[in-house]
């Protein structure tokens, strides 16, 4: 992280004593935590102060930090990523970022915030976690950013987090009559629900989903003879090649 970032978070952390927490960031993004109770404090200042002037919500989207870091194969040399899961040494997450709140009971949803300060050229990340309990909820930011209306919407609708004080939290990308959360690590991958036209009753109906739930193992290249780089251009002997 370049020195300037480095100066903004000294004077941030200094301005929000108490009331933010930086959090490492390995993508190199200057990133805070924000108590719940603090958010709309900290937002209206990052916006209003001249020292800021984050006038700009670029994004926001919930987190479901359910099974954080773990892996779904049961084996000691399963990595987290991608298709070589089950080759590579493992490489996990540092800290359940989950358990960094000093809380007993792990929490599970967070909602970041993405600013931007166009007078500043600057960006900035905020972290805060959802009041625990169903359904989890967190204040709407909405009145500082009007861009906050469709985020908080979508968020609500992908992982069923209440936005208090949004004057219009409705579905945004799913049906109306749609089951449950499905951006929520605990929701099947069928979905509950499956639709089909019914030419009887000549309209859309719902009916629980058929398709049986499984997991699918990608395919994993292992070492054999095939592939020694001693034999791949040794010629070759039979009776086709003569």
């Amino acid at each position: 992280m370049n020195q300037a970032l480095e100066q903004l978070a000294e004077t941030i952390s200094g301005r929000f004593t108490g009331l933010v927490a930086r959090v490492e960031s390995r993508c190199g993004e200057l990133t805070f935590e924000v108590a719940p109770t603090a958010l709309l404090t900290v937002c209206q200042a990052l916006r209003d102060e001249s020292d800021w002037h984050f006038e700009q919500l670029i994004d926001l989207c919930g987190v479901d930090y359910a099974t954080y870091g773990q892996d779904e194969w049961n084996t000691d040399t399963a990595t987290f990523r991608g298709f070589s899961r089950g080759r590579e040494t493992p490489a996990r997450p540092a800290t359940d970022p989950s358990q960094q709140t000093g809380s007993a009971e792990p929490k599970r949803f967070a909602v970041v915030y993405h600013l931007l300060s166009v007078q500043h050229n600057r960006r900035l990340r905020l972290r805060t976690w959802c009041e625990p309990g169903e359904p989890p909820m967190v204040d709407s930011v909405i009145e500082i950013w009007k861009a906050a209306d469709w985020f908080e919407r979508e968020a609500f609708d992908l992982f069923g987090i209440l936005f208090r004080g949004h004057p219009d939290l409705r579905r945004l990308l799913t049906d109306y009559g749609f089951i449950g959360h499905p951006f929520r690590k605990d929701f099947p991958l069928s979905g509950n629900v499956e639709v089909r036209y019914d030419p009887v009753k000549g309209r859309v109906v719902y009916e629980p989903v058929s398709i049986e739930p499984r997991t699918l193992v990608p395919r994993v290249i292992r070492d054999d003879n095939r592939y020694e780089a001693a034999l791949k251009d040794a010629p070759k002997h039979g009776p086709e090649h003569g």
